[in-house]
């Protein structure tokens, strides 16, 4: 399981994550594929494009995993 790290930020949101770790081309793709509903934080559907993920959480899409920490 990948990791991503916060560094000094008390979150990140989850449609920014997706763009960042290249599992979507685009910010715009990233909010397509949230509202799709094929995206997971701790094993619960996220529908919500801005969702603040803070550390400890995980983020699952398209088979891939990553764990935020801080």
């Amino acid at each position: 399981m990948a990791t991503f790290s916060l560094g000094k930020h008390p979150h990140v949101e989850l449609c920014d994550l997706l763009k960042l770790e290249g599992w979507c081309e685009s910010g715009a793709r990233a909010k397509a594929v949230i509202a799709e509903g094929v995206v997971k934080v701790d094993g619960v559907v996220e529908t919500r494009k801005r969702c603040k993920i803070v550390a400890g959480q995980t983020v699952v899409f398209e088979g891939q995993s990553i764990t935020v920490q801080a």
